[in-house]
């Protein structure tokens, strides 16, 4: 037994005096250390966190590289993230130093080398979030240590300015707005030429993202900036072809914040802007979040990126050939209008009070104004077929969630991945629908129990808090973010979510501009839950058939 005792304590102190780790990297701007810890047997991971990518940006200028420092820069804490409104909109939090990223590395018995590479964009509709995400008890969403020890992948997440800071825009050159892009393009490509230091393969980065964040990595693809330095990209609910993801008349808000903080707005607005305290900048371009059927939320989000003739040459639908060597994952929740239409119609979820048909008659009317009535009355007719002469509150209420859905994401995810598709040379094209219900359901009061998955649920299966926080959730959780993040880092490692040395549930086709297959992740997935033609008659409706109805000469 004393031998025994012996032994292990031998090969503990083995392990730990063996420890694999980086130690101190070199990097375009100077050495850094970040921390080691311990995952298991043999196992262990480098944890870098702040490490600058770019220097202190220059208020709405591009970000120039960081001049470097000397010695061994510690990289062991989260940096702020960019100034930003909090979450009452009452303050800002943040700084205006905040153009840092966050590596993890995982390593076996060796250190490791040449592994695939997955950079995180965070969402928050163009205003708010940072690298690390929501923070409880120091559990920040978006830690990357699941990802990168189930996946053994290489995960970095980077901050990025927003709100009016990142992309305020006169539409002119004085003020040409999309900084927020251009600092995650800086990220992209600090990460391209330093991470093979790390361990990575810099021929293997994927580009991932949810919401704004989604739709930030579609922007990236698209540009013609970033040619080469990235090989594959997912957006999850959210990509460049979403009504909220371009600001088509970006004068009109900036001329709002000018008046707001007493700037003029002739050709002295953009000079004063730039003098202004950037708390009371950020202040005056924070969202309005009141909304009604009349007036969706979805239409408050002003702070978007604009077509500048740099980053974003053209319409964005006219730039999916910048891709065609570029793998693409895309997908949607199947709820994920919720959050939406929960504010546009909050009766949706109340059990016991009725959701007036005139309110699905005045969304729908906000959403096809530019078609006129012609527009609402056809939209009506596509999303009641199926009522029956007495539809139940539940029809009327999911019906609501689904035009939401269907409108904010779902439609323009499909059609950015029919464009991707047919414009496809090398790059292969991979359709998903999310469809684990939300764990509000049913219990949370503001929840109604027929939900599904609604915006962001999608995160924490991702980021793989099931193992991380585990009496937070049921196995069933940990088996839908086992898959998740299996399909993932498999896309990552060889552009087929099926092949990488993750077992999957069952094998993911591909999307051609024949076949519109896709997978539905979820729990109890099997080969069943491969499908065709999402919601095919809703996207021809909002795709072919709208745009071509005849507006009437009075409207």
């Amino acid at each position: 037994m004393l031998k025994l005792g012996i032994l292990v304590a031998v090969a503990v102190f083995l392990e730990t005096v063996s420890a694999t780790s980086l130690g101190v990297v070199d990097t375009d701007g100077g050495k850094v250390q970040g921390k080691n810890i311990r995952l298991g047997y043999r196992r262990h991971m480098d944890v870098f966190r702040g490490i600058p990518f770019a220097d202190i940006p220059g208020r709405f200028e591009k970000p120039k590289r960081h001049p470097g420092w000397d010695g061994v820069l510690k990289a062991t804490e989260y940096r702020n993230r960019c100034i930003q409104v909090n979450l009452l909109m009452t303050d800002t939090r943040g700084s205006e130093d905040c153009l840092y990223l966050n590596i993890w590395v995982p390593h076996g018995r060796s250190v490791s080398t040449g592994l695939p590479v997955m950079v995180w964009i965070f969402g928050g509709g163009f205003l708010a979030g940072g690298s690390m995400g929501i923070n409880f008890l120091e559990n920040y969403l978006y830690n990357g240590q699941e990802i990168a020890d189930r996946g053994d992948v290489i995960v970095v997440t980077m901050n990025y300015r927003v709100g009016a800071l990142g992309f305020l825009s006169t539409g002119e050159s004085d003020l040409p707005g999309n900084y927020g892009l251009w600092d995650q393009h800086a990220a992209i490509g600090w990460v391209n030429r330093n991470i093979r230091s790390f361990g990575g393969d810099s021929e293997r980065i994927t580009v991932f993202g949810e919401s704004a964040g989604g739709a930030s990595v579609n922007f990236q693809t698209l540009s013609p900036h970033n040619k080469g330095l990235f090989k594959r990209a997912i957006s999850q609910s959210g990509v460049a072809l979403c009504p909220w993801a371009i600001n088509k008349n970006p004068r009109r808000f900036a001329e709002e914040v000018a008046i707001k903080v007493n700037c003029p707005t002739d050709e002295k607005m953009a000079p004063c802007l730039k003098m202004t305290d950037p708390a009371v900048l950020t202040l005056a371009g924070s969202l309005s979040i009141s909304s009604s059927p009349d007036q969706p939320l979805v239409f408050n989000l002003a702070l978007s990126p604009v077509i500048d003739g740099d980053f974003i040459p053209d319409d964005p639908s006219k730039l999916f050939n910048n891709m065609a060597d570029i793998d693409y994952m895309a997908g949607v929740n199947d709820m994920d209008g919720h959050l939406f239409t929960g504010l546009d119609v909050p009766t949706i979820n109340s059990p016991l009070v009725k959701t007036p048909i005139e309110d699905v008659k005045r969304l729908l009317a906000a959403y096809t104004k530019d078609q006129g009535k012609a527009g609402a009355d056809n939209a009506y007719s596509t999303y009641t077929s199926n009522w029956g002469s007495k539809p139940s509150w539940e029809t009327i209420k999911k019906t609501v969630v689904e035009i939401g859905t269907d409108y904010i994401f779902l439609v323009p995810i499909q059609a950015a991945l029919y464009l991707h598709a047919a414009n496809a040379k090398t790059g292969r094209t991979y359709s998903y629908l999310f469809s684990e219900p939300s764990r509000m359901g049913g219990i949370a009061r503001p929840y109604p129990s027929w939900m599904g998955a609604d915006h962001a649920d999608d995160l924490q299966y991702v980021f793989g808090k099931p193992f991380s926080s585990p009496l937070g959730y049921w196995p069933r959780h940990r088996k839908v973010s086992g898959y998740i993040i299996a399909y993932w880092t498999n896309f990552a490692k060889t552009g087929d979510p099926n092949k990488g040395g993750q077992s999957v549930p069952t094998p993911w086709p591909q999307f051609t501009s024949t076949g519109h297959q896709y997978v539905e992740i979820h729990h109890d997935m099997n080969k069943a839950y491969v499908r065709e033609k999402m919601r095919m008659r809703h996207v021809h409706f909002w795709t072919s058939i709208l745009p071509n109805l005849p507006i009437s000469a009075s409207e």
